[in-house]
């Protein structure tokens, strides 16, 4: 008797791609570019996805490193991850059009560092060294910040006061990996204080937690996200943690080696928080041409959430549309 050959198949998560800060950032370039005109300057990448900016370039978007490479008086938008305050006042002393398109949720723990920093502190934010969303925060309150770069740097933490301490986190960290850094540090520091509210965002832990679902029955889990992507990165790392035999980060389907799907039966796809969604269409058509037809998307929670556009950016559509209205009515 001749086995048949093991049915290919797709199992694709959902919730994953853009998150609601994400889509917030990329809306609040793509309307002061409509509102006001190229070149809008960008400082950092607006969200890290490699397609998502140049598709921005392409408008006429200008990205930049910092505030001095943008002509004074010009229109300059601070990405999702945060700035610190001195970057807003660098914006004012060039008398830059500045937008913020900070996601809301990192906005809170900025917020939470100004207020446990007036409180006097110690502050240990868990984060990546070096990622523009901890050079933000701990912008806030440098006196006060500690940095705590995963479990391996808690040996290095010192405080002034073990029973005024507080942990805060990077927005986009693997959840797991945060709460082993925070028991940690409860060891050393027993009366550490935890945030008001979580700090690892909504979206980073629901886009983790349908992958572990779909992780285990995986051959292969492809995650797609560049790979300066914080919580893309940590998808991958999710799903071999979960179970998956093997997973990959790709910005596009095209880098797909045939070598990953060979003797494979499932394949997992998800994609980080700033993908947006025609890159994964590419990828699962990439799959259909080798054979994997049959997709079934896993859904965990239903996201609903979304932000309003930086209050500066509203008031100046709000202008323009009345400015329109009275010219026509004339």
């Amino acid at each position: 008797m001749i086995e048949e050959p093991a049915r290919k198949r797709v199992l694709l998560a959902n919730p994953r791609g853009y998150c609601a800060g994400v889509d917030r950032a990329v809306q609040t370039v793509e309307e002061a570019l409509n509102l006001y005109g190229a070149p809008i300057y960008v400082r950092k990448q607006i969200v890290h996805n490699k397609h998502v900016v140049a598709t921005l370039e392409r408008r006429g978007a200008i990205f930049v490193e910092e505030n001095a490479e943008v002509p004074e008086g010009a229109t300059v938008v601070f990405s999702a991850h945060g700035v610190a305050p001195e970057v807003h006042e660098q914006a004012k002393e060039r008398q830059l059009r500045a937008i913020d398109a900070t996601c809301p949720l990192v906005t809170k723990v900025h917020q939470e560092a100004k207020r446990f920093a007036a409180d006097d502190y110690d502050i240990l934010l868990i984060g990546h060294e070096g990622h523009e969303e901890v050079i933000g925060t701990a912008g806030e309150a440098p006196a006060h910040v500690q940095l705590v770069d995963g479990p391996e740097g808690v040996d290095k933490v010192t405080v002034r006061d073990p029973a005024k301490v507080v942990w805060l986190s990077q927005t986009t960290l693997s959840v797991d990996e945060t709460l082993e850094t925070v028991e940690r540090l409860k060891v050393r520091l027993p009366l550490l204080q935890s945030p008001p509210s979580d700090d690892i965002c909504y979206a980073t832990q629901n886009r983790q937690q349908v992958v572990k679902q779909i992780a285990p029955d995986c051959d292969v889990v492809i995650v797609v996200g560049s790979r300066n992507s914080s919580n893309s990165v940590r998808l991958v790392e999710v799903a071999l943690d979960a179970g998956a035999r093997a997973s990959y980060l790709v910005d596009y389907a095209s880098e797909i080696d045939d070598a990953w799907l060979a003797g494979a039966t499932t394949v997992g796809v998800t994609s980080g928080a700033s993908v947006p969604e025609d890159l994964v269409d590419q990828l699962l058509d990439h799959l259909v041409e080798r054979g994997f037809a049959d997709v079934s998307e896993v859904t965990t929670v239903d996201e609903r959430l979304a932000f309003s556009l930086p209050q500066e950016l509203k008031r100046d559509m709000k202008a323009a549309a009345a400015a329109r209205a009275a010219a026509s009515a004339d």
